[in-house]
């Protein structure tokens, strides 16, 4: 490849992205080259790459092209393929409207998790309709350092166990992934959330993603955290017939997550476009080895 590939920087409550636009599918990413793009010191830098197709052009989109124009191709920082990214669609939906593609109000977004609907207000913020959640049946624990906690297993598309803690310095560092039990309940890997408790329907949580570590927020987590926090607290709205919202402070800023009486959930949030730039293809080629 001998043209230089465009590229942009983005951030949702500090979850930054790598954005590739790549409208027709002309681009290859191996891992190797994913993992170059977020390195934080030798790349661009970020905790994922959002790869940005027509769902026309893409494989794995195709089926979905009729619902909606856009692919999210979502890669985490080290190259491994993933199912969704709730920050990344928002990130995702600021670049389409940045580039002309999309204005304020509803669209609809393909993801590997399925299509995702994407509301744009007009003071910025960017609500994604993140499905339902699914609970695995079972018990999860999982251990930092000789402490083990119960987790709630949730499913936002990805997995992920929730761990309500007495402070999120019961973390630990969050370098690599927290161990976890029955090794059976995740076999990819998985999310994990560690919460506390900010007052009533107010959490905040430290989370290791699977495959990019600790980062500063993850979308798909905070909805797993609310969801895990409204079945604690009593809250189910599948089961009170009531909407839950619970505000989520994340390192990187503030999530709303409110979880409807039929199940779906909605996240609102900022989502920022920081640079744009060109990546040299030959250097792409050496760092991809």
């Amino acid at each position: 490849m001998s043209t230089r590939i465009p590229f942009l920087k983005g951030h949702g409550t500090e979850n930054d992205f790598v954005i590739v636009p790549d409208p027709e599918n002309a681009v290859e990413l191996s891992p190797a080259a994913v993992a170059a793009l977020c390195d934080r010191r030798a790349g661009i830098g970020g905790d994922g790459v959002l790869h940005v197709v027509r769902s026309a052009a893409h494989p794995e989109a195709r089926g979905m092209a009729a619902e909606a124009e856009w692919f999210m191709d979502y890669r985490n920082a080290d190259g491994s393929v993933a199912e969704m990214c709730g920050n990344g669609v928002r990130v995702f939906a600021r670049y389409l409207q940045h580039a002309g593609h999309t204005t304020e109000g509803d669209l609809a977004i393909a993801t590997r998790g399925g299509v995702k609907a994407v509301h744009i207000a007009k003071d910025g913020d960017i609500t994604v309709g993140m499905g339902r959640a699914r609970l695995p049946e079972g018990d999860v624990t999982v251990s930092v350092g000789g402490r083990s906690w119960p987790a709630r297993n949730v499913n936002m598309g990805n997995p992920h166990a929730v761990a309500f803690v007495d402070d999120l310095a019961d973390a630990g560092n969050l370098l690599s992934p927290p161990p976890f039990s029955p090794a059976s309940a995740y076999p990819d890997g998985v999310n994990v959330e560690f919460v506390v408790d900010r007052g009533p329907r107010h959490v905040a949580l430290r989370v290791h993603e699977r495959g990019s570590g600790e980062t500063r927020s993850c979308g798909t987590g905070a909805c797993a955290v609310a969801v895990a926090a409204a079945r604690r607290d009593g809250a189910d709205p599948t089961a009170t017939g009531t909407p839950a919202t619970y505000t989520v402070d994340l390192p990187g800023g503030t999530l709303v997550i409110t979880e409807r009486p039929d199940g779906e959930i909605e996240m609102t949030g900022s989502a920022v476009i920081v640079a744009e730039g060109e990546i040299d293809p030959k250097w792409l080629e050496i760092a991809a080895g």
